[in-house]
């Protein structure tokens, strides 16, 4: 979550309606996507299906301040996840039950990807940790035939054999390094 928090409060205030490399993104909806993403965790490792959660969080969640709203929406998810026992409660996904660890990986990839998309959009350092690029590359890799086709990501974009781990990582989610 560092790498996407720091690249949020680099966002200068013409930046908000910039493109990313999210289809039909700009800043503003990508940001709104994660402090989405942010304000279901406590639901979801509460307990809360998508059906009792509904639709209180659908639309534009940033307000007026939007530095404000992730900067609540984070902590709050920071604090549902080292909550105790928080990693092994099932969490009732749009896609069926799961486990929260599973939840935590889609989670963690998201921010991940998303923070090279925002880096990219504002010019910022796209740099991810390598740390973090390894292990979400270790978990999408398995999985990425089974995501095809289901618009969660775009084909992957080649990459040279010998790329590092984040252009591996980039190019398999469908972003051109």
């Amino acid at each position: 979550m560092t790498g996407f928090d720091s690249r949020v409060r680099r966002i200068g205030a013409d930046q908000w309606g910039a493109e990313t490399p999210c289809a039909e993104w700009t800043v503003h909806d990508l940001v709104n996507h994660l402090v989405n993403e942010q304000l279901w965790a406590p639901e979801l490792l509460a307990g809360c299906t998508v059906e009792q959660v509904g639709d209180r969080f659908d639309g534009d969640q940033l307000g007026e301040d939007p530095l404000h709203a992730w900067v609540l929406a984070a902590a709050a998810a920071r604090e549902a996840w080292i909550a105790p026992k928080a990693l092994l409660k099932p969490v009732h996904l749009s896609s069926g039950r799961s486990t929260a660890v599973e939840y935590g990986w889609q989670m963690t990839l998201d921010l991940t990807v998303h923070a090279w998309d925002l880096a990219r959009a504002i010019g910022a350092d796209e740099r991810l940790d390598p740390d973090v690029a390894q292990a979400v590359l270790d978990y999408v890799e398995p999985q990425i035939d089974a995501w095809s086709g289901t618009g969660l990501f775009e084909a992957a974009v080649p990459v040279p054999d010998d790329a590092d781990v984040q252009t591996r990582l980039i190019g398999l989610l469908g972003r051109t390094p």
